[in-house]
């Protein structure tokens, strides 16, 4: 038996994804105008209901906007702070749905290497990943805070 896991979107993605579905639904079914090829109606139709089926099966599965817990260990809906060991490079980024992009910040899946490699761990915990070459890169978790929390403490005012 198999489960489902449930990711988590911000209101933000989830009304741009219903947009984007709703959007692609009148396409595929107004259909390809009449001056394409057949082979290339057929291949765009295909793309268009790939794509139908992926934003369907993520929204049924979407926890909308509601924060993970406030415990500071990297989960999905997470804004993480990470340090490249090698180089002491810092980088944030949301642990998200890569499909599902946010405009004030890069977004790494929970499936991609990184995110897999960061996942559960706590602040000051080193965790090692593989990029696509092969090359091994140790990082640490500097900080993992809710993505609600995240945009409250950006929009508050600079304390004087």
């Amino acid at each position: 038996m198999s489960t489902t896991t449930r990711v988590w979107i911000s209101p933000q993605a989830h009304e741009r994804l219903h947009r984007e579905l709703a959007t692609l639904r009148f396409l595929f079914s107004a259909g390809i105008d009449d001056a394409d090829s057949d082979a290339n109606a057929t291949a765009v139709r295909r793309v268009w209901e790939t794509r139908i089926q992926q934003i369907h099966d993520l929204l049924i599965d979407a926890v909308v906007g509601e924060d993970p817990p406030d415990d500071g260990i990297a989960e999905p809906g997470m804004v993480v702070t990470i340090r490249r060991d090698a180089t002491g490079d810092t980088e944030t980024f949301l642990l998200g749905v890569h499909s599902a992009e946010y405009a004030d910040m890069p977004v790494y899946s929970i499936e991609s290497p990184l995110g897999a490699a960061i996942a559960g761990a706590r602040p000051g915990q080193r965790r090692t990943y593989h990029l696509p070459n092969g090359i091994a890169l140790a990082i640490t978790l500097l900080e993992a805070v809710p993505y609600g929390l995240h945009i409250a403490d950006l929009t508050q005012p600079a304390a004087p």
